[in-house]
């Protein structure tokens, strides 16, 4: 299950999803989850859905890569279902019990999951084609107007981008902790649920010490070389718009249109 969390891992690449600027991608992910939650209908949601296809294939990704980033939140989306599936109100199919299931109590059912899934691989691949690195000074430009009201811009993007760069090692420091554990003969899948809650003491310890290790060490390392913030502070790559860019975003902002029209219409 650990090693199915791809969140903040990067894929280097040479498409034109990792060439974009990092500024355009976050705004093209901004574009993409209004246009997602602006669709109300079949219609809209295939509109959205082949916006995702087009980039999952020009970014190079594998899809295996996205899918399998969805297993660590299966439980929520199946959860999510039932909920909508059972207490929507409407036009009632079956009943039994407390629960009665509605058409209208289906159709919710089955765009929240497609929603939620559609959400996770358009963001997942925002991460897949940008480096924490580019993404920070992405971020911290598209929030630059911030600074005028004394916004930390700076400290709040590289604190987003250390938590993003962490959680792959987190994630590998916790299956190397599993791993000894279970040399040492402990068990993690068998017993109530509290003994498997109990049995997790004994990896949360050591995960705790090595993160604050971790931070410690980082924090020593940016003392070390001085670093006090965006104060006197230049960039080794500036950012640059280029044709691509505008062109990208006006085809996002064109299907954004298209699907809030749709949307209007009910489709």
């Amino acid at each position: 299950m650990l090693k199915d969390i791809t969140l903040g891992q990067f894929f280097p690449g040479n498409s034109l999803a990792h060439k974009l600027d990092p500024r355009t991608k976050i705004l093209l992910t901004v574009l993409y989850i209004v246009a997602l939650f602006c669709a109300k209908w079949f219609v809209s949601y295939a509109v959205v859905a082949a916006l995702l296809v087009t980039g999952v294939k020009v970014s190079g990704v594998a899809p295996k890569a996205l899918v399998r980033g969805l297993k660590p939140i299966l439980f929520i989306i199946c959860f999510t279902a039932v909920l909508n599936l059972f207490y929507t109100p409407g036009e009632e199919i079956a009943a039994f019990w407390i629960f009665k299931i509605t058409k209208e109590g289906i159709a919710t059912a089955f765009f929240m999951v497609l929603r939620i899934t559609m959400l996770i691989m358009g963001t997942f691949l925002l991460t897949y084609t940008t480096s924490p690195i580019a993404l920070t000074d992405g971020l911290e430009t598209l929030l630059g107007p911030l600074k005028k009201i004394r916004v930390p811009v700076h400290e709040l993007s590289m604190i987003m981008s250390i938590a993003l760069r962490m959680i792959p090692t987190l994630i590998e420091e916790t299956d190397k902790i599993m791993s000894a554990q279970k040399a040492r003969g402990a068990d993690f899948e068998t017993g109530s649920l509290f003994q498997r809650a109990k049995a997790l003491v004994p990896i949360l310890v050591p995960l705790f010490i090595s993160a604050f290790r971790r931070a410690d060490e980082l924090a020593v390392a940016m003392e070390c070389r001085c670093y006090h913030g965006d104060s006197g502070r230049t960039k080794l790559h500036v950012l640059h718009y280029q044709t691509r860019d505008y062109l990208v975003l006006a085809a996002y902002a064109v299907v954004l249109a298209g699907v809030l029209a749709l949307a209007r219409f009910g489709l």
